[in-house]
């Protein structure tokens, strides 16, 4: 790992600016052959470390995820003459190197079946293991996760179909794992039985939504809530179990909301963001769970690329992150008064 002269291109996820142990925020965007990671010099910043370049030959789609150890662990899905596979790397140190690559190969062994697997989500249950679930060459979702012991157990089909190849949305709800995935005319639901336990199709959302536009976040004790872009242009929607799907309005591009559950003057809140259809990062927030009531966008800063990230940095600050056109890491920062306001976008 070493500074690079490649460019930051979009990140196709809106999970890539995260906390470590000591506080500090790392931003990862992918580049060619591999990513780029920006990382504060001292928690809080405002200075960040120069990019430097984490590679991964034959990387075609990359996934982020964080559990309760603040450990980051990179999944890749990887392309090469032998074929296709995944890939999982594990940072235990902010600022620090990756340790070793390790295949998590690949659910099918048919060469042509194994080429038509999808983008892989990922996610930390809270007992630390690690779950990566793809969309299979049968337009269902297959399971690769860590046993108890931490060894990776064998591949798993879900089942499913009409799965599309953009990835799904894997969220922690206290001690069980739930993934949804747009599916047709539905948003197709797995959940865990019980912690630790097998998956099973769980009652579906009857709506639509972008393909790889969902984020899922845990808006209480074992709820989650899942926000996307409606498929027909008609701005954020909201989905939940034991309710309709609420409509938040917004002007996405149909790419992944950045979701975020923080304090704000006390108040339990949920912050939104995405990149807007002219490219411009947009940002709003409501009471959690309180979405019925309305909430307002404000769109901030200059056109980005691919997905904006939201993070809490060692100050509480509510921290919007994007990368600009120029493939340079801008942040924005609360500023310490009343609400979600945001002092102005400085460039890492």
């Amino acid at each position: 790992m070493s500074s690079h002269s490649a460019q930051a291109a979009g990140p196709a996820t809106s999970c890539w600016l995260l906390r470590g142990n000591d506080g500090s925020l790392s931003a990862y965007a992918p580049a060619e052959g591999g990513l780029l990671r920006w990382t504060e010099q001292r928690p809080g910043g405002p200075d960040w470390t120069d990019p430097q370049f984490i590679e991964a030959p034959g990387l075609t789609h990359a996934t982020l995820a964080q559990g309760q150890d603040r450990y980051v662990h990179l999944v890749t899905r990887r392309t090469t003459a032998r074929g296709v596979e995944l890939m999982h790397a594990t940072q235990y140190q902010t600022g620090r190197p990756f340790g070793p690559w390790h295949s998590l190969g690949n659910p099918h062994k048919d060469e042509n079946r194994a080429r038509a697997i999808g983008a892989p989500a990922a996610v930390v249950a809270d007992d630390g293991r690690v779950h990566v679930f793809v969309r299979n060459a049968g337009g269902g979702v297959s399971l690769r996760r860590q046993g108890k012991s931490g060894k990776w157990e064998g591949w798993k089909d879900l089942k499913g179909s009409h799965v599309p190849e953009a990835m799904p949305a894997a969220v922690a709800v206290g001690s069980r794992v739930e993934l949804l995935a747009p599916a047709g005319k539905q948003l197709s639901r797995w959940c865990q039985e019980e912690p630790g336990g097998d998956f099973a199709e769980a009652e579906p959302f009857a709506a639509t939504a972008a393909a790889g536009s969902v984020t899922g976040l845990c808006t209480a004790d074992g709820r989650a809530t899942y926000y996307g872009c409606a498929s027909d242009g008609a701005g954020v929607t909201a989905h939940r179990t034991g309710g309709p799907a609420l409509e938040l309005g917004g002007a996405p591009d149909g790419g992944p909301v950045a979701v975020l559950r923080t304090p704000i003057e006390g108040f339990d809140c949920t912050v939104l963001a995405y990149r807007a259809s002219n490219g411009r990062p947009a940002i709003a927030a409501c009471p959690t769970e309180g979405e019925a009531d309305g909430l307002w966008w404000t769109e901030t800063g200059e056109p980005s690329l691919g997905a904006p990230a939201l993070a809490v940095d060692a100050e509480g600050r509510v921290v919007l992150g994007a990368i600009a056109v120029d493939g340079t890491l801008r942040v924005a920062r609360q500023k310490a008064e009343p609400g979600l306001a945001l002092a102005a976008w400085t460039r890492a």
